[in-house]
């Protein structure tokens, strides 16, 4: 039977949606193929209409469970012999696909990539006649993007052993993702790649910056009531919170976050799915794979991790191709929240360094200048004329010439030598004389105080917007110091303009009192990578994260920059056990290089006086190894001696005879000079 003829009977449709045939022909067809098609866009149908026309069995790796029971039933209900081997069976569901495997009556068996692990499980697939494995969410397989599932890496070894072809599909996928797709799953052998466009005309895209984002959604939501929608937050708190107060505004309205037991979130589910006008506001726990057409709006309460996340988020809205609205909101704290969850990860420096760029490219869209759609499909590789269907189009921005700011901004980052973030290089703009400038000799640079036009929180509006453009990056090895990127160079030099938008800026000035962060912000990006250092030593312990260091020790580390273990030593809650255990781990981290050798018996005295002591006797015995005319028999004191005596501090020669490993020669020696050194202190 040909696939427009279980198109129609099967499914119900008359036609298939654009690019939907070409992927279903060659997967039919037993090509290997990856295929990136828009959320709503039909990816379900480009994998299950093939298995219906192949022999055998199609395995579907599926990272959602409440994913893999929605296809199920809807195929049941088409009356398609389907079945998903879930943590979540009943032992009536399971015997039931074994069944229909042993008879060979299932076409579809989902699982989840979990399950792969388990030795069985390829042996179970090549005695059911695995003809096709589909993977859903493919994106999911790439360690630089936003859902990375480690299990994911084993379907390539899967589809190797059993010898039969792969589809993969995602809906958000950019250049760097698709090679890692391919590279995992295909072994690098290129695919039939189908690229069928990421715009859905008919999703309205708005941004605001944050100015009582409470207030913000409960009137967007009202403008709306009566309609289901989705509200993500954060955090698991705030999902609650603004659940109770949609729900006092008169909504219909719950929460949903990984934190719940997983029956109130299955109850969740199904309401959503089963209800009209139900609000969820949630984590991005919930939605990846959430199959409601009807979804009318999508809301962020906080920005999201990424301009893929964003993507795949607000593509859970209109997938029945009626209009939807969208809007996020967005301010300088979730800025600095996603940069230290940048700073704070596992990530090597240079996938570290690409998740910023990510996050700029999140930013460009929130600040553009134009029609968001264009931006936000640009970052995709595609082109597109403005939209007419977005906040922008709707209201263009007021925008201004920004060469002149922007150029002193560029020019404090080069003569500060591309070393600091933010907050330093607005005190050289506004000219504040503080100790850390004048330490420096940075109030004489042609830059100091010359951007006084501006206040500290507008500057802070323009450094976002040079993030956004993507002018400048934080540097994950230099704790959050901005570095300038190529874009920048002909600016800098007088060779080309910028445009900003005045709106974001003048909203910035006399905003309301700014939240009190745990360190300035020119520390905040060394106490991220602190963290980072505490959470792998706490993970390979197997215990929680306080019980290396506290954050108050963290935060005076990051404060004070200890350059020594004696330094080290007179941070709070630093003693003699952890000093010995991490303190040359929190040394490299904040001084960028690995300590150098120290003794055990040296390690002992960090930062008591008589670890300085013990340093001056061992310069005081090398300027003595061999006399004093530097042509005696060489004479040493062990290292265990010289920390007797900085300990005991003996007032004599005769004491000093007596501590063990001196002795008379010794004394005779080193003692006039020994004893100097004590009484110096």
């Amino acid at each position: 039977m040909s696939a427009a003829t279980l198109l129609r009977d099967v499914f119900g449709f008359d036609a298939f949606r654009p690019g939907q045939e070409d992927i279903v022909t060659a997967v039919t067809q037993g090509r290997n193929t990856l295929a990136i098609m828009p959320t709503g866009g039909g990816k379900s149908l480009c994998f299950q209409l093939p298995a219906l026309a192949r022999d055998g069995v199609t395995v579907v790796i599926s990272p959602l469970i409440a994913l893999m029971r929605d296809q199920v039933r809807a195929l049941k209900a088409a009356g398609v012999e389907a079945g998903a081997l879930t943590s979540g069976n009943t032992d009536e569901e399971t015997d039931a696909i074994w069944q229909a495997l042993e008879e060979g009556r299932l076409k579809l068996l989902y699982m989840a990539p979990e399950r792969l692990a388990s030795g069985g499980t390829e042996r179970m697939l090549r005695r059911a006649n695995t003809t096709l494995i589909a993977v859903d969410e493919a994106h999911c397989v790439s360690q630089w993007g936003h859902d990375f599932r480690p299990d994911y890496l084993r379907i390539g070894q899967l589809r190797r052993s059993l010898g039969v072809p792969l589809a993969a599909f995602t809906a958000t996928a950019d250049a760097e993702t698709q090679v890692e797709i391919i590279e995992k799953l295909f072994d690098g052998e290129a695919p039939a790649t189908f690229l069928h466009g990421f715009d859905r005309p008919n999703i309205h895209l708005a941004f605001a910056a944050k100015n009582g984002p409470r207030a913000q959604i409960l009137d967007f939501a009202g403008a709306r009531k009566g309609r289901s929608g989705i509200v993500y937050c954060g955090t698991r708190a705030k999902t609650e919170t603004l659940a109770q107060a949609l729900r006092e505004a008169g909504h219909s309205a719950t929460h949903y976050h990984g934190g719940m037991d997983p029956e109130m979130r299955r109850q969740t589910e199904h309401r959503f799915t089963t209800e009209d006008g139900l609000i969820v506001v949630a984590t991005v726990a919930f939605g990846m794979g959430v199959d409601k057409p009807d979804i009318r709006w999508v809301a962020h309460a906080d920005l999201p991790k990424s301009i893929e996340a964003y993507y795949q988020e607000i593509g859970r809205a209109g997938r029945d191709g009626a209009p939807a609205e969208t809007l996020t909101l967005y301010g300088p704290e979730d800025i600095k929240l996603r940069r230290a969850q940048i700073d704070e990860g596992m990530a090597p420096p240079e996938r570290r360094m690409a998740d910023h760029g990510r996050l700029n490219a999140l930013l460009g869209l929130a600040e553009a200048l134009a029609c968001r759609r264009t931006t936000l499909l640009g970052y995709f590789g595609e082109t597109a004329q403005p939209c007419g269907h977005c906040d922008l189009c709707d209201t263009p921005p007021d925008t201004f010439d920004g060469t002149t700011a922007v150029r002193m901004a560029l020019s404090a980052i080069l003569r500060t030598d591309q070393r600091f973030g933010a907050g330093y290089l607005i005190d050289i703009l506004l000219g504040q004389l503080t100790d850390k400038i004048t330490s420096r000799n940075h109030d004489s640079l042609p830059t100091f105080g010359v951007g006084k036009d501006y206040d500290r929180r507008q500057w802070q509006a323009i450094f976002r917007q040079m993030m956004g453009l993507d002018l400048i990056r934080p540097d994950p090895d230099r704790y959050g110091a901005f570095w300038m990127t190529e874009a920048a160079r002909p600016i800098l030099k007088g060779d080309a303009t910028i445009t900003l938008r005045r709106d974001t800026i003048t909203a910035a000035k006399g905003r309301g009192p700014a939240v009190r962060e745990l360190v300035s912000e020119e520390n905040a990006p060394l106490l991220s990578a602190l963290k980072a250092k505490r959470r792998a030593l706490a993970e390979a312990l197997g215990g929680p994260a306080y019980i290396v260091f506290n954050d108050r020790t963290l935060i005076e580390m990051a404060e004070k920059r200890p350059m020594t273990l004696d330094e080290m030593a007179r941070i709070g809650g630093v003693g003699a056990k952890k000093l010995e255990s991490y303190g040359t781990a929190f040394l490299e981290v904040i001084t960028g290089a690995e300590p150098g050798p120290v003794h055990p018996a040296r390690r002992k005295l960090a930062g008591k006086p008589q670890g300085e002591a013990f340093d001056r006797l061992t310069d005081a015995q090398s300027a003595l190894a061999r006399g004093e005319d530097g042509t005696g028999k060489y004479m040493s004191c062990t290292t265990s001696t010289l920390r007797h005596i900085a300990e005991r501090r003996p007032d004599s020669l005769g004491a000093l005879e007596k501590i063990p490993g001196m002795g008379p020669q010794k004394a005779e020696r080193f003692g006039a000079a020994f004893l100097d050194v004590l009484r110096e202190g």
